[in-house]
């Protein structure tokens, strides 16, 4: 079981302006006792920007598009290389907490989500098929 701070798996979730989509996804793992959740955009204008220290803090990294891999990869290409980075394909039309939204984050995050956390803390890093 995990209980120790160190072994939370680090959830990275991103989206465009870390307004609607990636808040909502850390605030439904924030509850969870194993996880880590943080959520960035990827725009200059978003809350809160996406940064390499956010990247090399995560475990694992929610996309929401192809678009904003493609993104990540352009931009932060030495990081996200030893990064676990899954897309959602969940499109930009869902407002914060959206039922919907929760949904979808449900059933594409959380089985994820497990897998990881079946997995030993040491072998977390790096990409997993």
């Amino acid at each position: 079981m995990l209980d120790d701070r160190d072994s939370k798996l680090r959830v990275l979730f991103v989206c465009s302006m870390n307004q609607w989509r990636s808040p909502t996804a850390e605030a439904l793992w924030r509850r969870s006792p194993h996880v880590d959740a943080r959520s960035r955009g990827l725009s200059r204008k978003a809350r809160r920007t996406l940064t390499r220290e956010d990247l090399e803090w995560a475990d694992l990294v929610f996309v929401m598009t192809h678009e904003q891999r493609d993104r990540l990869v352009d931009e932060h290409r030495s990081v996200v290389r030893s990064r676990d980075v899954v897309v959602l394909e969940i499109p930009d039309q869902y407002r914060y907490m959206d039922p919907e939204l929760i949904e979808l984050l449900q059933t594409r995050v959380e089985p994820v989500i497990a897998e990881m956390l079946a997995m030993d803390p040491d072998d977390r890093e790096g990409p997993h098929a």
